[in-house]
């Protein structure tokens, strides 16, 4: 997954109408907001019972492409840009969150579902397994590419790579990309949405399919060596003895008094927190407060603290 699936022609559309699109084929025609939510139950009966009832698909099949138009519009700019004048990197990744989503949405394919029916199910965000960022900064006043698919689907779970990208002397520059990790849910968010399987249409994809098989074996392991389950090993618990012995007054037999390390500070004065009330414009597709908008909270927050 070393780069984006390629694709012809540089007219993509923006951010904006992608939301918009997505909105109104898992909405309906009525996207406001109310609290009293609709009953969608009659939307179960499209639900296959198992993968065999649905089309195989590629990754090329939910490859996606948009653009932040942060060179046209000012409006847009003024949202993305840092008071250093870079761009802010927790609006990228509430972006990429949602682009995710965009991407599970295209390669689900259900016969079932009527032509203007609503979409029957809940997508989710697991988990952001994995994300790598070059040393390129971006501007605030130039457009960023965002591209991605499907690289991976077991029966409910999708996992999707997405890439952002912006052009540097006519040349498209790596942001960041990142894995995310999608659950498919019945519209009533009770049960498993089983969505369609992938097969790879090329060695490539079968390269990445490999890869996603790899980590999906990888996140089981780590499950299995949860704390609450498993005994920490030898070298972790030397580590915290290490950490103990470093912040104590060795010939102290009580052991209480604590000492602060050269070049330290205690974990307790670095900390910092904050109460956000979210209101319906900060709503997903399903009213809930999507995971984007935490990972934005939660990063700039940490960006925060850090200055500290």
């Amino acid at each position: 997954m070393s780069a984006p699936i390629a694709k012809n022609g540089e007219n993509f559309p923006s951010m904006s109408e992608l939301k918009l699109n997505i909105a109104k084929k898992m909405l309906g025609p009525n996207m406001s907001y109310s609290p009293i939510q609709k009953d969608k139950s009659h939307l179960l009966k499209y639900l296959p019972k198992s993968q065999d009832e649905m089309p195989p698909r590629s990754m090329e099949d939910s490859f996606l492409v948009g653009i932040i138009p942060l060179s046209k519009d000012k409006a847009l700019q003024d949202k993305y840009v840092t008071f250093l004048g870079h761009v802010r990197i927790g609006r990228l990744l509430e972006d990429m969150d949602i682009f995710a989503v965009m991407v599970c949405y295209k390669h689900i394919v259900n016969p079932k579902l009527p032509e203007n029916e609503t979409f029957p199910y809940n997508l989710v965000t697991v988990l952001v397994d994995r994300i790598d960022f070059t040393d390129y900064v971006p501007k605030s006043n130039e457009d960023i590419k965002i591209s991605g698919h499907v690289s991976w689907v077991g029966k409910s779970s999708m996992e999707v790579v997405v890439w952002l990208e912006q052009k540097q002397s006519g040349v498209w520059q790596r942001v960041t990309r990142a894995l995310f990790l999608l659950a498919a849910r019945d519209v009533n968010n009770v049960g498993a949405g089983i969505v369609n399987s992938i097969i790879p249409a090329n060695e490539r994809e079968k390269q990445i399919l490999a890869g996603g098989e790899t980590r999906k074996k990888r996140r089981q392991e780590l499950q299995k060596k949860n704390l609450a389950k498993v005994i920490p090993d030898a070298e972790e618990q030397k580590t915290v003895h290490d950490l103990f012995v470093r912040t104590v007054e060795s010939s102290d037999v009580s052991l209480r008094n604590r000492v602060l390390p050269a070049d330290c500070i205690w974990m307790s004065d670095a900390t910092i927190s904050n109460v956000i009330f979210s209101q319906p414009e900060d709503r997903n597709l399903h009213n809930t407060v999507f995971g984007g908008f935490m990972m934005r909270q939660a990063l700039e927050l940490s960006w925060v603290l850090g200055l500290k």
